[in-house]
């Protein structure tokens, strides 16, 4: 139930409509804000899989490799390589 003020008088109203006269309304708040805490990667890990695919800035010979549904479902995934030397991203539309 909310308390309201209405002419000079505090009722506690509920959403379905009911009402009730009070005279003594203390009204706590609780914060249910969490705190979430950011966890700081020092080295990211690899979980993909390892390819040979020539690096376009360093010419390094392997890379990982993901595919990712960009496009509606009736053309191919798009193709994501990234240098294990560098860390260039690149992706390949067939």
């Amino acid at each position: 139930m909310i308390p309201k003020l209405v002419n000079k008088k505090t009722i506690l109203s509920c959403g379905c409509g009911y009402t009730e006269a009070t005279e003594d309304v203390s009204l706590k708040e609780k914060s249910t804000h969490v705190e979430k805490k950011v966890e700081v990667i020092e080295k990211e890990h690899c979980v993909n899989v390892i390819v040979e695919a020539d690096c376009p800035k360093c010419h390094h010979a392997l890379a990982e490799h993901w595919e990712v549904q960009t496009r509606s479902a009736d053309e191919p995934a798009t193709r994501f390589f990234k240098c294990q030397k560098c860390g260039h991203t690149r992706r390949e539309y067939k």
